[in-house]
């Protein structure tokens, strides 16, 4: 396990003579276990300084700060080449004093990744990275003690806190990598030095803060650039974009997809709703006749790539789909009643157009009749109209009636209303609430609904709302 040592020797260069072990690290101390190290991190709104006390009550062995702060502590300062006196005083909490405790919280998982003896798999892309890394840990976890990045924890601050996260008893690390300005993944390689990238497709989400297309891909293909020579590079053939990629790697190229020219590629794919997919699965002169529980056909890209990791890390076929039969309970979408029977297709964690299409995709596949309730997609820049107007045509063709939520979702009303979905089977609403109020009045127990939105329209508050209590 990590130590006081450990982190005083990553900040320092110098190793005192404590072993006290830190079980991890947290930056909000209502998450703080006994013996982890608080990072208190000065933000916009909220000072992690303010909270160190309640850290400390809470079990913290240590914590971080990057300016004086009163209290019953002891703080010592930290410098390169220092040797801190760390003795005296144990039983007063200590407090270490850096000029930063963000960079400092990286420098500690920068040192920490290098002492582990264990393998690194990285996972970036538009869509899916999320789904991709909770089922590639479920296909490893059937061979290896296996650490996953909690949640959406894939920055700068998210991916050195997973690392402290891990002990030597783990085998394997699946960490999520997202993107926003060009190098953050490159930083990101650096700490955790990954030997097999995933990348799942190149699409337009945060397209606001990262850029064009072009940019993203520039952004997502630094996890290629960074792999080893004796690394993988796990590259979706479907998308032209990550097909580039290819050529950026030292690494060794795995390819998969819908093509035969993939390295493993699914065809014969039969959604089967809630039941899941059906597909037939090829890699070298092997067929295998495959069903699983991930739900929509687009699911299969998510089980190509698990099954990719797997075969790369030396799995067996029985290991690999033991894995992805588990992969259900890691979905996002989940499905919940109304009191009047309507089924509800809760799937409001986020959205873009990619991730909007497949959904829809998905509630092709269902009887009933097809209720869209589509809500705002964010942080989509020059592609924001684009990207409204596709998921509208799209919509029309699928559903029965539309629900739009939000002021970008008239673009996707007046696209389905284009594309032939007759006008009063489209309502159009300024938030959630109003929404609501005409879906409580409207929904029969034939309805099957699709919700979904970004995040910060809260499009969950609609299936809160709707579904019935436990």
């Amino acid at each position: 396990m990590l130590t006081l040592a450990d982190a005083v020797e990553a900040l320092t260069n110098n190793r005192p003579p404590l072993e006290s072990v830190i079980t991890e690290a947290a930056i909000d101390s209502r998450q703080v276990i006994p013996g982890s190290l608080f990072v208190a991190i000065p933000g916009e709104r909220v000072d992690g300084h303010d909270f160190v006390g309640d850290a400390f009550q809470r079990g913290a062995s240590l914590a971080l700060i990057q300016h004086e702060i009163s209290g019953s502590f002891r703080t010592v300062r930290l410098a390169p080449g220092q040797f801190p006196d760390l003795q005296a005083n144990l039983d007063t909490p200590l407090c270490l004093l850096v000029e930063n405790t963000v960079t400092a919280l990286q420098q500690i998982a920068h040192f920490w990744r290098r002492k582990l003896d264990l393998r690194v798999i990285g996972i970036t892309g538009s869509v899916g990275k999320s789904t991709t890394k909770e089922v590639v840990a479920e296909v490893l976890d059937q061979r290896y003690t296996t650490l996953k990045s909690p949640g959406n924890m894939n920055n700068e601050i998210g991916l050195p806190l997973t690392i402290l996260k891990l002990g030597k008893g783990y085998e394997r690390a699946v960490l999520e990598m997202g993107f926003y300005v060009p190098g953050e993944i490159a930083f990101l390689c650096d700490i955790a030095l990954p030997e097999i990238g995933v990348v799942t497709n190149i699409g337009t989400v945060h397209a606001e803060r990262a850029g064009s297309q072009e940019d993203i891909f520039r952004g997502k293909a630094e996890l290629v650039k960074a792999l080893p020579a004796n690394g993988v590079a796990i590259l979706n053939l479907d998308d032209p974009w990550v097909r580039k990629m290819a050529e950026l790697t030292i690494a060794s190229v795995f390819f998969y997809g819908l093509d035969p020219a993939a390295d493993l590629w699914a065809d014969e794919v039969e959604g089967l709703g809630l039941e899941g997919i059906r597909f037939r699965l090829h890699y070298r002169h092997e067929t295998l006749h495959v069903r699983i529980p991930m739900i929509g056909q687009h699911s299969v890209h998510t089980a190509l790539r698990a099954a990719a990791v797997g075969l790369a890390d030396g799995l067996t076929w029985q290991e690999i789909m033991n894995g992805l039969r588990q992969g259900l309970t890691q979905l996002r979408l989940t499905a919940v009643r109304t009191e009047n029977g309507a089924l509800l297709l809760d799937d409001t964690y986020n959205a873009s157009p990619e991730s909007m299409l497949a959904a829809l995709n998905l509630l092709a596949e269902l009887g009933g009749h097809k209720v869209a309730v589509l809500g705002d997609m964010l942080e989509l820049g020059q592609y924001e109209k684009q990207g409204h107007e596709m998921v509208g045509v799209r919509a029309a063709e699928v559903a029965d009636s539309l629900v739009t939520v939000g002021k970008r979702g008239h673009i996707i009303a007046t696209a389905a209303r284009r594309a032939g979905l007759a006008s009063k089977k489209i309502a159009e609403f300024e938030n959630h609430d109003e929404a609501i109020t005409h879906l409580r009045k409207s929904l029969t127990k034939e309805d099957v609904v699709l919700i979904k939105g970004s995040h910060s329209i809260r499009m969950d508050h609609i299936v809160t709302a709707l579904e019935v209590p436990e």
